[in-house]
């Protein structure tokens, strides 16, 4: 919940720059009050953070390799509902994959709160498609590609999501999309750097993670999501923003193409997350914790806890994804859609194929199955209709599709059943 907070105009206020007809107030905060940007290479905690950050690489390296790139295209477009399934649920909006599914094939609840969380996840979706497609010309964290990735997510939100209410006057705010917010605002304990600040806080950020290399640039994706939620440069959308941000850069800095979520392992562990998030708020804790005005062990701290979490989705992925693992899943699948009369018999030879070869020509399963052309398309057709197949076109070949509705044989505990 945003807590919205009006500040009276104390002596020595600078106020800042004219956005259309309104003064924004600048208090003319330093930037110095959200260092350290970065844990010092001095610091206790930072052979740790090294460590991991390394672990992490090699780990994304090799479940990427270990993929059939066929199969990792698919398994992409499953990956992108969850991770906005989970984003969404630590905001409290709970959109099931299967719905977020039926939203992307434009099929709406009738129960209009839903249906805006239908819309609320395909705007989500539609982002990270877009950065998964080089859509971004800057850094992630750039000031630039932090307005266009709000403005891109909250531009395709229903009117009734753009407002935020103010609990205790139940005054709604306006949320534009890709505009820096214009108000004070107070969130939890913290109260956030006035309105006029923010776009000399985001400067400052751009200037420091841009010069990250390799291994920083790993880390920065921990140190950038605390310090993009401390500024709070939007009314509302600061999290999922961060979220995506912090994809983007793991992105990367990575090359994940897609494949995991960090936004699962946060809202598994959402109580920690959140008190971690808090905790860097906090100001240092003497001269042994950094040299910044916030506390280096806190942002030290929340690093580890992320790169943490990625390790272990990454690992929950690799054990998922295993073939022969996999293999038997859908396998006994299409065996009991078989027996229960809503798969063509054989349908199996198809999928075994087709998860041995990775894409399969449709002028070739008559021949594998050992059946005319007709029986052939007969099977076809009953495997994409069930969603475990798709084909680019009529002509193209066939290769495994990871529908939501399938996840909880196929993928068992990717996100809960419905």
């Amino acid at each position: 919940m945003l807590y919205l907070k009006k500040f009276e105009l104390p002596t020595g206020i600078v106020i800042g720059h004219n956005t259309g007809n309104t003064m924004v107030k600048d208090n003319n905060e330093s930037t110095g009050l959200f260092e350290p940007l970065m844990v010092s290479a001095s610091s206790p905690y930072k052979e740790e953070l090294n460590d991991l950050a390394v672990d992490l690489v090699a780990q994304a390296a090799a479940f990427q390799s270990s993929l059939p790139k066929s199969i990792a295209s698919s398994l992409v477009e499953l990956i992108r509902s969850m991770n906005c399934y989970y984003s969404n649920l630590i905001e409290g909006h709970n959109t099931h994959p299967i719905d977020i599914e039926r939203a992307l094939n434009d099929d709406y609840s009738s129960n209009p709160e839903k249906r805006d969380l239908q819309l609320e996840a395909k705007a989500h979706i539609a982002v990270q498609k877009w950065i998964d497609e080089d859509g971004l010309t800057e850094p992630p964290f750039s000031p630039t590609m932090t307005q266009e990735i709000h403005r891109r997510f909250c531009e395709q939100l229903p009117p009734e999501l753009l407002f935020v209410e103010m609990p205790e006057t139940s005054e709604r705010i306006p949320v534009i999309p890709g505009a820096f917010r214009e108000k004070d605002v107070k969130v939890g304990h913290h109260v956030a750097i006035s309105p006029g600040a923010i776009p000399r806080f985001m400067d400052r950020m751009n200037e420091v993670y841009s010069n990250a290399g390799r291994i920083e640039s790993i880390l920065a994706a921990g140190y950038a999501h605390h310090r993009l939620l401390w500024i709070h440069p939007f009314v509302d959308g600061n999290g999922r923003t961060a979220r995506l941000i912090s994809y983007a850069m793991l992105r990367n800095s990575l090359n994940t193409t897609g494949l995991w979520s960090v936004a699962r392992g946060l809202a598994r562990k959402e109580a920690e997350y959140k008190r971690h998030l808090q905790a860097c708020d906090a100001t240092r804790h003497g001269d042994h914790d950094g040299r910044g005005t916030l506390s280096e062990a806190a942002l030290a701290s929340f690093t580890k806890f992320f790169l943490q979490v990625c390790i272990d989705q990454i690992q929950f992925m690799i054990n998922l994804m295993k073939p022969e693992r996999l293999k038997d899943r859908i396998v006994l699948w299409a065996e009991e859609e078989i027996r229960a009369g809503r798969l063509a018999p054989k349908s199996d030879a198809v999928l075994r194929a087709i998860l041995y070869r990775g894409e399969l020509e449709r002028g070739e399963v008559a021949e594998i199955l050992g059946v005319s052309d007709r029986t052939a398309r007969r099977v076809t057709a009953t495997l994409i209709e069930s969603g475990a197949l798709k084909s680019a076109s009529s002509r193209a070949p066939l290769r495994i599709a990871f529908p939501a509705t399938l996840a909880s044989r196929w993928m068992p505990g990717l996100f809960p059943e419905q």
